[in-house]
């Protein structure tokens, strides 16, 4: 049985909480494979996550931020990302996979989201210029990277439900060390990074799990299901 951590405070009302148990149903059963998950409510999560999340070959950081323990949110990234685990963050999993990187690679000294701390100077996380919520907007994929090859194709179509992402100020940083850009809007601003070096650790700013409120199966989240199951079998 693969088994899949849900990092974050679970809301009915989201339409992406309603959408992500559909996504790794269809995932799994196109896949020929079980699987399940459990939703991890933030102020549950322990400052030492080990315990907690080695038994899941997954962990999927989902939307709905702010969180209620952002600091176990951040600490159950850097343990997938420190411990080879399949990972996803979808929307404000993406900011805060950026947040995790910024504060334990990058070297940021007290990384800020907006959201949260809006008198930063210089926040890591900042408005988007344009709101994106409940927002369907075409993506551009970086040929050769694993969102390109997930999808088969240069350019999607994806929904967002967002009002944040990461700064330009700190764009260019992706453009060298192992965190890099995966995928951008027709503005050319990031909106999906992956990991080099790391056997599944994607974040996207929009929400791919939503496709299976159209009752398809979505690419990215079948692909992070299949990944589990390959994780799951070392473990």
């Amino acid at each position: 049985m693969v088994r899949i951590a849900l990092i974050g405070d679970r809301d009915d009302s989201k339409a992406a909480h309603r959408a992500i148990p559909l996504a790794l149903n269809g995932a799994f059963a196109a896949l020929g494979t079980e699987g399940s998950w459990d939703w991890i409510a933030t102020e549950t999560i322990p400052a030492d996550v080990s315990a907690l999340l080695r038994p899941y070959a997954g962990v999927w950081c989902v939307p709905g931020s702010p969180y209620a323990n952002t600091d176990g949110v951040l600490a159950a990234i850097q343990f997938a990302r420190v411990n080879g685990r399949t990972f996803l963050g979808t929307c404000g999993g993406f900011q805060h996979t950026l947040l995790e990187y910024a504060a334990n690679v990058w070297k940021v000294e007290s990384p800020a989201h907006a959201e949260t701390d809006p008198l930063a100077n210089d926040p890591v996380i900042s408005p988007l210029t344009c709101s994106l919520v409940e927002v369907s907007d075409a993506l551009q994929l970086v040929p050769g990277t694993r969102l390109h090859q997930i999808y088969g194709r240069a350019q999607i179509t994806e929904k967002y439900h967002c009002s944040y992402g990461l700064s330009p100020r700190y764009a260019a940083r992706l453009e060298r060390g192992a965190m890099h850009v995966a995928a951008r809007d027709a503005a050319g601003d990031i909106r999906g990074v992956e990991l080099e070096g790391h056997p599944f650790y994607i974040a996207t700013l929009f929400q791919p799990e939503r496709g299976a409120l159209e009752g398809r199966v979505p690419e990215l989240p079948k692909a992070f299901a299949a990944a589990a199951v390959r994780t799951a079998a070392g473990l």
